[in-house]
């Protein structure tokens, strides 16, 4: 039994390794997005400490009710943002400028982990460092989707690990 499990699970998962799954976030979302001046290390480390200084703001949003809650939010903290994000950049010494934008912002097409995130204008705080020509964080606001952690291990279940786990 065991035998016709693991091949049943082989053959599965040969099936699924390249399939796409296309992800379609609410239409009532609020997205956050953090770009970075451009890819060097430097600029992409002053990125993540942004995104890190900023986290405890953004997991707020975690306890609120609805979109129109999480607006009222956004648009009340606004400015701490703004200070947050120039603090963050003056300790780092880094003479780079940045703008925060809350409205309709463009998304480029992303996939990340064969999931697919369409590209499109959508709700969103985006916060754009320099030139803003870097890698970039992104997440869900609301719904609280956000994984402000970028160095945690994100674990995706499956039913071909679920079986194996179960079996052997």
């Amino acid at each position: 039994m065991k035998k016709i499990v693991l091949v049943l699970a082989v053959i599965i998962g040969i099936l699924c390794i390249n399939k796409t799954e296309k992800v379609i976030i609410p239409k009532e979302s609020i997205r956050l997005r953090v770009i970075a001046n451009s890819d060097c290390s430097k600029d992409q480390n002053l990125k993540k400490k942004i995104v890190k200084n900023l986290s405890t703001k953004f997991a707020e949003t975690n306890n609120l009710k609805n979109i129109q809650e999480t607006r009222n939010y956004i648009n009340k903290k606004l400015p701490e943002f703004t200070e947050i994000v120039d603090k963050t950049i003056k300790e780092n010494n880094s003479d780079k400028n940045f703008k925060i934008n809350y409205g309709k912002n463009y998304f480029p097409r992303k996939e990340y982990k064969n999931v697919i995130y369409e590209e499109g204008e959508y709700e969103s705080v985006v916060i754009t460092i320099g030139d803003g020509n870097g890698k970039n964080f992104w997440c869900v606001l609301f719904p609280p989707l956000c994984m402000l952690d970028e160095d945690s291990n994100i674990e995706y279940s499956s039913l071909v690990k679920e079986i194996i786990d179960k079996y052997f």
